[in-house]
């Protein structure tokens, strides 16, 4: 599976073998390319230039992730998952990614690096061939899949969100701190990461419990949506703890899903109200 992405991930270029723990056979191999990286300017022009009155727009660069099964299958079997593959296939191969932009967001120590998704892709491919034509991002057959989108939305939804934008702006309105903390925990618990999700989503509640109370933009409902967050804080507590020291298991997502549900809930209930 390919991607090409409107930024440079990340990583440097090159290709990382991927395991699932240390003492398992790899089970993918990540190839990474820059494409169409914009020249440096020279030292020399460190006073800048004239601009145009009205610029072009600039090239971006352009990120190529592949994604490469470890596992050797067979002509037959790689034309059958070309012919197959999908969306569900896609979002599969782009967790390889995202781990890797994660760990070098980790290892550089720079929050600004940010995980793809698949809605951000300007294209994404299917294909096979050998390895090493794959090793180099490269194929014997290949498609392209039909744009993927994000969810749509009804036209009433869709434009709410510029109508709060501009509020917050013009500082018609405020936002809450479990507001972006409950974004981080959605990013981390659809990515798969428990434990920082159950990490994010604790911080989430807690200060969700202290803000929605006293917000002057609360929905006539607030209280008892509240007191339903309020029930739900001690198993997500409990999560966070154990997070602390191991991993989580799978069934955690359950319970830090349902949480997460109920918060952002209430988070929507208090935009519509306001």
């Amino acid at each position: 599976m390919q991607f090409e992405l409107p930024w440079a991930l990340g990583p440097a270029d090159g290709r990382y073998v991927v395991r699932e723990t240390a003492v398992l056979p790899p089970s993918h191999v990540l190839v990474l390319a820059t494409l169409g990286a914009a020249e440096r300017r020279r030292l020399r022009d460190r006073r800048g230039r004239p601009a145009a009155p009205e610029p072009p727009p600039t090239p971006v660069t352009t990120a190529r992730a592949t994604v490469v099964d470890a596992e050797p299958v067979s002509r037959e079997e790689a034309e059958r998952w070309v012919a197959a593959a999908g969306t569900e296939e896609a979002q599969a191969a782009l967790t390889v990614v995202a781990r890797a932009v994660r760990a070098h967001r980790v290892a550089s120590g720079d929050p600004a690096v940010r995980e793809p998704s698949l809605a951000q892709a300007l294209v994404v491919r299917v294909g096979y061939g050998a390895g090493e034509q794959v090793a180099h991002g490269r194929w014997s057959a290949a498609r392209e899949l039909p744009p993927i989108h994000a969810p749509r939305q009804r036209r009433s939804a869709g434009l709410r969100p510029q109508e709060r934008m501009a509020a917050l702006l013009g500082a018609h309105t405020h936002a809450l701190a479990c507001e972006e903390l409950a974004l981080r925990a959605r990013q981390d618990l659809d990515a798969g990461q428990l434990r920082e999700a159950a990490l994010q989503l604790r911080a989430a509640l807690a200060a969700a419990l202290v803000e929605l109370p006293a917000d002057r933009d609360a929905s006539a409902d607030m209280p008892t949506r509240v007191s339903e967050l309020r029930e739900r804080a001690p198993a997500v507590a409990t999560l966070a703890d154990a997070a602390l020291t191991a991993p989580l298991p799978a069934s955690a997502a359950a319970t830090l899903g349902a949480a997460l549900q109920r918060l952002e809930a209430a988070l929507r209930a208090r935009v519509a109200a306001g």
